[in-house]
């Protein structure tokens, strides 16, 4: 029985990307051996959508209110790539990793899967 899920970052700045998670976001964690560093995730959910083209994968982290948690993230110094946007499906905005790759941020307008 698969009981969960393991997603992994690419980084050109893994320290870094790593300090973000444990110190910015105050994910606990934890280490594998090395400073190798493993966080536990909020609840998750995955969807699957079609592609014509290459199959890729993407990951977003999920908040209740977007604006509280953009003016929180901003105070600890995270740098936002794109302004909060209507997308239909929810409010979305991207931001900055130490390491130079870019997360989306959204709030939710679906029912939430990980509430089932």
């Amino acid at each position: 029985m698969i009981n969960g899920a393991h997603v992994v970052i690419y980084s050109r700045d893994a320290e870094a990307d790593r300090a973000f998670f444990r110190d910015v976001l105050g994910y606990p964690h934890v280490d594998a051996g090395g400073q190798w560093l493993i966080f536990k995730l909020p609840p998750a959910e995955i969807a699957v959508h079609p592609s014509e083209g290459p199959e890729t994968h993407e990951l977003f982290l999920m908040c209740d209110d977007i604006g509280e948690t953009v003016a929180e993230l901003a105070e600890k110094g995270v740098v936002f790539t794109r302004p909060v946007s209507d997308v239909g499906w929810g409010l979305l905005t991207a931001l900055e990793l130490p390491g130079g790759g870019t997360l989306r941020l959204y709030e939710p307008r679906h029912a939430r899967a990980h509430t089932l």
